[in-house]
């Protein structure tokens, strides 16, 4: 992590991917040098006096908010010019439907592969017009410019895309790396209380998974990520980022097993969203909920010790998250379950604690172990 010269108050997280590398960048506003970040990063492979163009995409909230009006003008400061559009807020946005609304808009603005195209909001916004990025002209260069906590530390990075179907969540998507990723902690302060805490469960993940000490920390620190500490919001922001990039720098494309590691939660929380109907649960409660199904789950087996699954689901209960997602239908989860990317040959395959700071993928539950936790749900 180093400091951003051109913004005393940011830092910046190199990915490492070869040629596919980026920048993220952590500010804390204001974020006039938005416009520059996505003119740098655009500026390769074009002819002397070329106007780069972006097609900005971003949710009704936000531009209720002023924040489209805002990301539009510091890019035209930079000489970026952008054609907007504003989609519906809400995870039923993340559809093959609005991603015809996005294709239909670039057709009509003859954009080529020189067009960017900028993702300003939250992970359905990110996800959404990721995949459009990487599918329309066969791939557009991409900067995310996420606004939501969970998209600050989780969506935004790595290079995951894509859209849901009815029956299985994130099911058709492509891996298309940004060009860079702005962050602008600031952006958090008018996030719903629902969907600021909604993001610290991705936050908690990081700690059950890869860091123990960073767990200890956000127990400790609990009262000041609740009151949106500037500080320890930028602290968590980007040590979340860097925990991530380093698994995306040894896994890019999910071939090794290791970036598995970031789908704890994932297997029941997929399944809990996708049962109850989109958008009934935020995607944080519904992880945290699967986080604390699944470490009961690894307590069953033996691997995770009683203590562990405590802290855990006391500090997902003190961020004000759920952890338990009754009334859904035990044999309608279970088929949601086997349609999860991470299974092989048929068997239900999930990630699971064997202390705090490290997990294993494993296909070693049962259908009578897997059912006797969701009869806790």
């Amino acid at each position: 992590m180093t400091t951003d010269p051109t913004n005393k108050t940011a830092e910046q997280l190199r990915v490492e991917l070869g040629p596919r590398s980026y920048d993220i960048v952590i500010a804390r506003g204001p974020a006039a040098g938005l416009g520059r970040f996505v003119r740098e990063r655009l500026d390769g492979g074009r002819t002397a006096g070329e106007t780069p163009r972006v097609l900005l995409v971003s949710d009704a909230h936000l531009e209720a908010l002023g924040m489209v009006e805002h990301a539009r003008e510091s890019l035209e400061r930079a000489g970026v010019l952008a054609a907007c559009v504003v989609l519906p807020a809400g995870e039923s946005t993340k559809s093959l439907e609005h991603a015809v609304v996005l294709y239909d808009a670039l057709v009509r603005a003859r954009a080529d592969r020189r067009w960017g195209i900028v993702a300003l909001g939250g992970g359905v916004i990110g996800d959404l017009a990721g995949f459009v990025a990487a599918t329309y002209a066969r791939g557009l260069p991409l900067v995310m410019v996420p606004t939501t906590l969970l998209a600050q530390v989780d969506s935004s990075v790595g290079g995951k895309v894509g859209v849901n179907h009815p029956a299985a969540k994130n099911i058709i998507g492509a891996f298309h790396q940004p060009r860079g990723v702005w962050i602008d902690v600031t952006f958090l302060n008018s996030l719903p209380d629902r969907a600021f805490r909604s993001g610290l469960a991705e936050v908690v993940k990081y700690g059950v998974i890869l860091d123990a000490s960073f767990f200890e920390e956000l127990e400790r620190d609990r009262a000041a990520i609740l009151a949106r500490s500037p500080e320890r919001l930028a602290r968590i922001v980007a040590h979340s980022c860097r925990l991530k990039a380093r698994v995306v720098e040894q896994d890019e494309r999910e071939e090794t097993g290791l970036r598995a590691v970031l789908n704890f939660g994932h297997t029941i929380g997929h399944a809990i969203e996708s049962t109850a109907g989109y958008g009934a649960y935020e995607h944080g409660e519904a992880i945290a909920a699967g986080m604390a199904a699944e470490a009961r789950l690894a307590e069953r087996l033996g691997w995770l010790e009683p203590p562990a699954v405590r802290r855990l689901v006391e500090l997902i209960e003190h961020f004000g998250l759920p952890t338990r997602a009754p009334g859904l239908d035990p044999d309608l989860l279970i088929d949601a379950m086997t349609r999860d990317k991470k299974n092989r040959a048929g068997r239900i395959h999930f990630v699971l604690p064997t202390a705090l700071g490290r997990v294993e993928l494993t296909d070693r539950p049962t259908v009578d172990d897997v059912r006797a936790i969701l009869a806790t749900l």
